[in-house]
């Protein structure tokens, strides 16, 4: 994948994770599973890693932590 359409794409991810409640409707839409609804997304945060990849590029990330469960 190009980089400028990784970056359109992850801006997309960025944008829905922004959203806790998406992200509570998406997984429960797609796995349907009880234990979901028990999870706590007001907990759901994103957070920045910069690392160096295998060519000495370095790179920037976003990973999200855990949900916590209720």
């Amino acid at each position: 994948m190009a980089e400028k359409e990784q970056a359109q794409h992850d801006s997309g991810y960025k944008q829905l994770f922004s959203h806790p409640e998406m992200v509570r409707d998406l997984l429960i839409g797609y796995f349907g599973e009880d234990w979901i609804k028990d999870l706590d997304f007001t907990t759901l945060e994103s957070k920045n890693v910069n690392y160096v990849d295998r060519n000495l590029r370095k790179k920037s990330d976003d990973i999200l932590t855990p949900v916590r469960d209720n």
